[in-house]
């Protein structure tokens, strides 16, 4: 799951450096660069360089690392499609009357559950 989340950063965000996942995704970045090298042993991404600054490497997604993405979601579409056919309409409906919330939530930088109480 970790390795989709990070193919969904750079389908959205890429070339990107490794300091700028790991930020995206609020993980250290010792942890994001394991990944990503494992990533690129595997094939689904490559390192490059970054054309403003020839010092510093950065992360694209490869044609295998895009069609994997691709695959992914299209299957993670039909089993939501699948589980909101299952519902009746009422559920449905509020879904969809939450929706406006949770992108706004989604959206939110994290914070930590004791100043979003305080705050709140």
């Amino acid at each position: 799951m970790a390795q989709v989340e990070f193919l969904q950063v750079l389908d959205e965000h890429a070339p990107a450096r490794i300091s700028e996942l790991a930020a995206r995704r609020r993980l250290a970045a010792s942890t994001v660069s394991g990944l990503i090298g494992q990533m690129i042993t595997a094939g689904p991404v490559a390192r490059g360089i970054d054309p403003a600054d020839r010092r510093v490497s950065v992360v694209t997604p490869t044609a295998t690392g895009h069609e994997q993405f691709v695959a992914w979601t299209a299957a993670h579409e039909r089993r939501m499609d699948a589980a909101l056919a299952a519902l009746d309409d009422e559920s449905r409906e509020a879904i969809a009357g939450a929706l406006p919330a949770l992108f706004q939530l989604a959206e939110r930088p994290g914070e930590p559950a004791d100043s979003a109480a305080t705050t709140g």
